[in-house]
């Protein structure tokens, strides 16, 4: 098995995670808001700039962890 990416670096599995984080909690949180309010309109440009954060988000989280998934900690 492949080693985690270290600290202050990222790997294309970190970039498939974030997409998937991404577009799922995006989608998934601003459809459940659209369908409490009792409308299926969809913002789909609100969709698209609230995966784009968190998929930023998920980015800046693992390049600022280490192999250990330590937060803001450099490899031992």
């Amino acid at each position: 098995m492949k080693e985690k990416s270290s600290f202050l670096s990222i790997d294309m599995k970190d970039a498939i995670k974030a997409f998937i984080v991404a577009v799922l909690g995006a989608v998934i949180g601003l459809m459940q808001v659209t369908i409490d309010a009792g409308s299926l309109d969809f913002d789909w440009k609100k969709i698209g700039l609230t995966a784009l954060a968190a998929a930023g988000a998920y980015i800046i989280k693992n390049w600022l962890s280490n192999s250990n998934d330590q937060f803001l900690s450099s490899e031992k």
